[in-house]
């Protein structure tokens, strides 16, 4: 099979030819028909994270048709259009059994822990607890962006950040997970403040149902911004990005007893991260962490898709092919872009 391939980490990848995979007895191999190009792609390749192992084949936010399945799995079958996670669950370990599969004890993320979906096929584990059937009428591009970005956005906003009609929702970084929280708080019928400093991403916000937009290029005090548009602080904040300065921000705009959702991932190289808890402490604000969501989950969010309550297909503001992938994730460094880029790979 084609598939996108690094060899050093931060140098540049290469589309090709590689064995095909095999299915676990538990898993599934999967022929991927679309998968998104996400920030968390370009960590893995900086060398950020320490499951990644040298070849790699990046790629998490996928989805397509059943190739092949192991001897043990019992709900799929060849041909089956299928989505996943990029948390893959193991089923038996105490958070799963909590019904809590996106903090699995033993999971496993295509991309990370072992080759991903910037490739013809994909291997995907324990594929009982983690498929997820794709409708007929959803296409493979708005299935793809849900795996990661959407379906973290959709968790974080409306379970973690137990968002409610008429409350400010302040959101930094505009990109694919930013503009889905900006859009499900938004249809949650909360007033959106976005953050972000590309102006093209903030009038995408705009478009998504932001009330308000910060421009960060051009204010120093974005948290003091946040506070004045929305008379007092954000009730919830989230920083969608993942920087020491968003997540402050997000931290220092938000009112008494509000909540601050993280999902960026926050790379540093000491390991931590500076927060203002003497604003948390005064305050009594809620720190919360954001990973993904479980399989079992995602009815509600593919039933607010179907209805047209929630747009994702609308995030798409990019396809490219595999052959411009290694610079499109290379470019990710420097210019992560606004909205969802989806990979079609044989197209």
């Amino acid at each position: 099979m084609r598939a996108v391939v690094f060899e050093r980490y931060g140098e540049p990848a290469e589309v090709r030819e590689v064995a095909d995979p095999e299915p676990a007895d538990h898993g599934v191999v999967v022929r991927v028909e679309a998968t998104g190009l996400c920030r968390s792609d370009w960590h893995g390749w900086q060398g950020h994270d320490p499951d990644v192992a040298l070849p790699h084949v990046p790629g998490h936010e996928l989805a397509g048709v059943v190739e092949a399945a192991g001897t043990r799995v019992t709900h799929w079958r060849p041909g089956d259009r299928v989505t996943v996670p990029f948390v893959c669950a193991c089923g038996t370990c105490p958070s799963c059994a909590a019904g809590e599969q996106q903090v699995c004890e033993r999971q496993t993320q295509p991309g990370f822990t072992h080759w991903g979906s910037f490739a013809q096929y994909v291997a995907l584990d324990h594929a009982d607890v983690n498929l997820i059937a794709v409708p007929d009428d959803l296409s493979y591009a708005t299935a793809a962006s849900l795996g990661c970005r959407f379906a973290t956005a959709f968790r974080a906003v409306v379970q973690q950040g137990r968002v409610a009609a008429g409350e400010w929702v302040a959101v930094h970084g505009c990109g694919g997970v930013g503009l889905s929280a900006v859009m499900i708080a938004a249809a949650s019928g909360a007033r959106v403040v976005a953050v972000d400093v590309s102006p093209h991403a903030l009038d995408l916000a705009r478009k998504f149902g932001a009330t308000e937009c910060v421009d960060a290029s051009r204010t120093q005090h974005t948290a003091a911004a946040i506070r004045e548009l929305t008379g007092g602080g954000a009730h919830l904040s989230l920083d969608a990005l993942g920087s020491p300065a968003t997540c402050a921000a997000s931290v220092n705009g938000l009112r008494r007893r509000g909540r601050h959702v993280q999902v960026g991932l926050l790379p540093s190289p000491t390991g931590a991260t500076p927060v203002p808890m003497a604003r948390v402490i005064a305050l009594e604000l809620e720190l919360l962490g954001s990973h993904g969501m479980a399989a079992h989950a995602y009815p509600p969010l593919l039933e607010l898709v179907r209805a047209g309550v929630l747009r994702p297909d609308l995030l798409v503001t990019s396809r490219i092919t595999l052959d411009a992938t290694p610079a499109a994730l290379a470019a990710m460094g420097t210019a992560p872009g606004a909205g969802v880029t989806v990979i079609a790979p044989w197209s």
